[in-house]
């Protein structure tokens, strides 16, 4: 019986990473993959540069569909993640010999693991953004004299 857990255990590590992958993967793309795609399908449905409302109005509801749709993929993940682990945390219990008497029961868990995708996610937009706008954006002033 003792061959066995140490077989499952690797299984149940292997496949809470790739949830985590895959929940880190589809909310980096909220960020990124989801309004630039929505942008390029609005941009290919107009003939000019000022097109009319339709296109915008697409583009703002495709958007808001598709994050919502993410949302609860999401979601499932977090609850299969729940279902492998049989934690919701992202780090390991404290023992019980190692808390105070005065702690309370559940107090202190740390964070979620869709807290921590999301937030890990959003800073990581946060970088690329400002590494693009810093070094690669080049400047909007114009160059030259006029």
């Amino acid at each position: 019986m003792n061959d066995s857990t140490n077989i499952v255990k690797p299984n149940r590590s292997f496949a809470a990473g790739a949830i985590i992958a895959t929940m880190l993967l589809l909310s980096m793309s909220l960020w990124t993959v989801v309004p630039f795609g929505w942008i390029w399908i609005g941009s290919q449905l107009s003939k000019t540069q000022f097109p009319s409302a339709g296109p915008y109005m697409l583009v703002l509801g495709g958007i808001i569909l598709t994050i919502v749709i993410l949302a609860w993929v999401l979601g499932r993940l977090n609850n299969l993640y729940i279902k492998v682990t049989g934690t919701t945390t992202v780090r390991a219990p404290r023992a019980p010999w190692l808390k105070s008497l005065r702690d309370s029961e559940g107090s202190n868990e740390g964070p979620t693991v869709i807290e921590t995708v999301i937030v890990a996610s959003a800073m990581l937009a946060l970088v690329a953004l400002a590494v693009w706008f810093l070094l690669l954006a080049g400047s909007p002033l114009p160059s030259g004299s006029p």
